[in-house]
């Protein structure tokens, strides 16, 4: 077996490369190193609605249980909910079980430390070295020192309250859409907006744990384009299966992305005073217009590599208070340490609310230049050499001088499948899929 840890914890399919014996071994391991120091631990767990879930739950909360542990389930809810609850209930680790947008045969499982955040390399590789290599032993408890399950049962409503606080705005007269992905967001997220005054639309918001992500959600936002026109909406909000992530949807029904939410709402906090350090954080995927439209309203831009994670890591370390990705994981780290897609659809409402114009008319801060990003099919144990191909660099390098600083062309591995992300930015659109084509070609 290969590195378990991918940019997002460990994912595969469910029963295949994610087994109940995985997950079992996962629950041990993680309890062990991330609370070896105390005693009685407590770890916080949540998932979201496929139907794996609930295996893949009682897997780890045996292991937890196993090294003496008390399991803490929360049940169906947000990843972002997970990392509030872990440093509300002062638990010393948050487990959120979820493949985030991924289709309904795959799973996940990734951990929080005691604050809320994502684990550091360092951390995972541990956990990974115990599990593959046995290279620590972890001590079974018996009697009274097994663990025990307890359940969260106000979870979701504890998380609900922070989210309407964190927002702290009327939405009365708003009229929006919510695409749900029939995944975590399904009640939490019309609820939310419904008790902050606005009237809400919600679709795909019916989990019967095969449908999750299926053509719906931010992945998938056609069908919430077209209902939002359709039905006279001011917006409409796209959540992935997990709900750490949002695509808007404006009154015209256009897609409103991640560079532009974060245009928007790093624009608004800068007004306000409250942009730290007058800085956005975005990854290399990040739009070249990003920058451009930062830079003409005074803002910086730090660039980190793709993962939420890094973003998190940088913001910490730079002491800024918001950042994301194109994806539309957004971080607003004064509220929550984790990508939170329902805290940024409410905080977008609140400033369409607040400024008095439009989310099309908002999203104007920025203009984004043409993009096309493809995936190429390689063997999971080749994707992470494709830069050392001289051809890949000779093409590269051939693009980046025909670009003249007007593109540019980024090529990554997938954290989490067999596949090389294949991104090329230009100002001419049919030229830049031409090459993005022939690059993917090339990759295979």
């Amino acid at each position: 077996m290969g590195r378990l840890f991918g940019t997002d914890g460990v994912r595969g399919i469910a029963n295949g490369m994610l087994t109940c014996d995985l997950a079992f071994k996962l629950g041990q391991a993680g309890a062990f190193v991330l609370t070896s120091q105390v005693h009685k631990a407590r770890i916080l767990i949540g998932r979201d609605t496929r139907i794996s879930g609930n295996m893949l739950e009682a897997a780890m909360v045996a292991g937890i249980c196993s090294v003496g542990a008390e399991a803490v389930v929360a049940g169906v809810i947000p990843t972002s909910g997970v990392a509030f609850l872990t440093r509300d209930y002062e638990a010393d680790a948050g487990v959120v079980i979820s493949a985030s947008h991924n289709s309904v045969e795959y799973n996940g499982i990734k951990f929080f430390n005691s604050e809320g955040k994502k684990l550091p390399d360092e951390v995972e590789d541990r956990i990974e070295r115990i599990i593959l290599d046995g290279s620590e032993e972890i001590k079974l408890q018996t009697g009274i020192n097994i663990g025990r399950k307890v359940s969260a049962a106000k979870g979701l409503a504890e998380y609900k309250e922070f989210l309407i606080s964190a927002a702290d705005t009327n939405l009365r007269g708003l009229k929006i859409v919510l695409d749900c992905a029939h995944g975590a967001a399904s009640f939490v997220g019309p609820r939310s907006f419904t008790e902050l005054g606005a009237e809400v639309i919600p679709y795909y918001n019916t989990p019967d744990g095969t449908n999750i992500n299926d053509y719906c959600g931010s992945t998938y936002p056609q069908k919430l384009t077209q209902l939002v026109a359709e039905l006279g909406a001011d917006m409409g909000f796209a959540f992935d299966g997990d709900a750490d992530r949002l695509i808007a949807v404006d009154e015209h029904g256009v897609i409103v992305d991640g560079d532009e939410i974060m245009a928007i709402c790093a624009v608004d906090l800068k007004k306000r005073g409250l942009l730290k350090r007058n800085t956005l954080v975005c990854t290399v995927m990040s739009n070249l217009g990003l920058d451009i439209a930062m830079k003409k309203n005074g803002i910086k831009t730090v660039k980190t590599n793709v993962g939420d994670r890094y973003v998190l890591e940088e913001m910490i370390r730079g002491g800024y208070s918001l950042g994301g990705e194109q994806s539309g994981h957004i971080i607003f780290l004064d509220d929550n340490t984790t990508g939170d897609g329902i805290l940024t659809g409410l905080m977008l409402a609140s400033i369409v609310m607040r400024r008095g114009k439009s989310l099309s008319k908002l999203a104007d801060v920025v203009k984004i230049l043409p993009q096309v990003l493809i995936n190429a099919k390689v063997k999971d144990e080749h994707k992470d050499h494709i830069m050392e191909d001289e051809e890949v660099k000779k093409r590269i390098k051939k693009l980046d001088k025909h670009f003249h600083g007007n593109g540019r062309v980024l090529i990554r591995p997938s954290g989490t499948e067999p596949l090389v992300r294949v991104m090329i930015e230009g100002k001419d659109k049919k030229e830049i899929e031409r090459q993005a084509v022939e690059m993917v070609k090339l990759i295979e």
